[in-house]
């Protein structure tokens, strides 16, 4: 005969707790939703852990307010239920708040501090709370209503529900850094996305000529659609420049921007580079490979040298143009992307395709809006305003400040600039090596070639100004210039500027003029 003390294993309080607390760790461990993880949590304490009608309060840290974010079979659908809210004190929720201490109360209609506001729970029945902890710093309330047929104590409820509240603890101590580490995120991507937009934004693309006007309404107008951009234009024009300028002032702003300049890799690494490539689709091939076209899903792919491209990979690229469809190297699935294609190049494409060397169909595919970036000495009159700005970009490199002479641009204004904006920049930075004192002289040019470069390009340096009392120029210019129009011929040089020949010397030293031998 079996004996009536000992009790069947699958009705102990000790065995049904356990097995509730481990299906609420497991609710706990497979969800990063806060909200959906709490209601998870107060089913199964229902379900498995006699607790009916629990709910779960969270600390307001801007307020100090308890606010109730979940409530199990609440009779009001549709509750707000982060409406609801208990100060410390307020209630039996507020007690536990502000004591930080677990309370059992035998019987609701017992309790004079019980406010009911959720009028959920029976009043004839107990209720247990407990706080929720971070540490040492209590952060919210559970709370639930213990089934009176239960198996167990109201101290072991107690006690059991403290366990729980130690697991929800841990998981909203995770949510809430996840939270705040991605509104960190958030906010940094919203700098730097700020700042780029400012470092490619129009205001970086220089020049107030006509010509260039004409680039700036053509950059405007395109960049609100998803049209196919072709740049053209010689080398070091800025055509990556406008292609940023492009995206980062379009709908496409917030999603990927790729480049990929196609004149650096041969037909097999540019297949790859594209589509890329599953995993052993070739040696060295150890794993999947995400290309640029799914890199650039969503967002702009901005194909450099587009016109250096060989002719076997020209119809593979022709394909995903026209339908945006692509299959990587080693698979045979055919993957579907959403993305607008900017292409640059420095070729006469329309010789390229007469020749056969350039797809026509390709041609007119990325032929739909094309804009023709002007070589520098289309637009000399920029280059005073270029000059200023990539000065002004060196010295953040050199970490000093840096500043270019009107003389120094007269004598850039005198050469052609087959390099573009490119040899400026090199030009400048060179002439910035050269200037010690952080002035970019005619002198500091001089020492880079600049005066070989005019008179071997078929120019003639052009003499300075006889008006050595210009406002426009400094004293070291005037100087300077006197000396030029003297053929550096001190005591000529300081008749033109009513000096004596002591004067200009000195003037010579302190300003360390180097003086040129004709």
């Amino acid at each position: 005969m079996e004996c009536p003390l000992i009790m069947d294993c699958n009705t102990c309080p000790i065995t049904l707790e356990l097995d509730a607390l481990f299906n609420v760790s497991q609710v706990l461990a497979h969800s990063l939703d806060l909200h959906k993880t709490l209601c998870g949590v107060l089913d199964e304490l229902q379900d498995r852990g006699g607790l009916r009608h629990g709910i779960v309060t969270l600390l307001n840290p801007e307020s100090d307010e308890l606010i109730l974010r979940v409530v199990h079979d609440d009779p009001d659908p549709a509750r707000k239920v982060d409406e609801v809210r208990y100060r410390s004190g307020e209630g039996i929720v507020g007690q536990i708040l502000e004591r930080g201490e677990t309370l059992i109360v035998p019987r609701i209609a017992d309790e004079p501090r019980f406010i009911g506001r959720l009028g959920v729970y029976d009043p004839e029945q107990p209720f247990v709370g407990t706080p929720i902890r971070m540490g040492t710093r209590v952060i919210g309330v559970l709370a639930a209503q213990p089934e009176v047929v239960y198996p167990a104590t109201l101290e072991d409820r107690a006690r059991f529900l403290e366990m729980v509240a130690n697991l929800v603890g841990q998981v909203v101590r995770l949510s809430w850094n996840m939270n705040e580490e991605r509104r960190h995120l958030v906010s940094e991507r919203n700098r730097l996305l700020q700042e780029v937009r400012t470092q490619y934004g129009f205001d970086n693309i220089i020049g107030h000529s006509p010509v260039m006007r004409r680039v700036f309404e053509q950059i405007r107008a395109v960049a609100k659609w998803t049209t196919t951009v072709l740049i053209r234009g010689e080398s070091g024009t800025g055509k990556e420049l406008v292609a940023s300028a492009i995206h980062y002032n379009s709908l496409r702003a917030e999603k990927p921007f790729i480049r990929l300049n196609c004149a650096a890799l041969s037909d097999q690494l540019l297949e790859s580079e594209l589509f890329g490539h599953d995993k052993g689709a070739f040696t060295g091939a150890a794993d999947h490979r995400l290309g640029r076209f799914e890199q650039a899903d969503g967002g702009s792919l901005f194909l450099d040298e587009i016109g250096e491209i060989a002719a076997p990979f020209q119809a593979k690229l022709l394909r995903v143009l026209q339908e945006g469809e692509f299959e990587r190297v080693g698979s045979s699935k055919t993957r579907s992307v959403d993305i607008r294609i900017i292409a640059a190049t420095n070729r006469n494409l329309e010789e390229d395709v007469a020749s056969g060397k350039f797809r026509e169909d390709l041609y007119y595919r990325l032929n739909v809006m094309p804009i023709y970036m002007p070589p520098l000495r289309a637009r000399i009159e920029d280059l005073p305003e270029i000059a200023r700005f990539l000065t002004g970009r060196i010295a953040q490199r050199q970490g000093r400040p840096l500043e270019v002479t009107d003389c120094a641009i007269r004598l850039m204004m005198q050469y052609d600039w087959p390099g573009n904006i490119r040899e400026v920049e090199n030009c400048l930075e060179r002439g910035a090596i050269m200037a010690s004192n952080g002035i970019i002289d005619r002198d500091s040019l001089s020492l880079t070639g600049l005066e070989d470069r005019i008179l071997s390009h078929g120019g003639n340096l052009v003499q300075p100004p006889t008006n050595f009392n210009d406002p426009e120029l400094d004293e070291r210019e005037r100087i300077v210039a006197a000396l030029e129009h003297a053929g550096w011929v001190q005591a000529k040089a300081a008749r033109l500027l009513g000096m004596t020949p002591r004067q200009i010397a000195y003037r010579i030293q302190q300003f360390n003029i180097k003086m040129r031998k004709i």
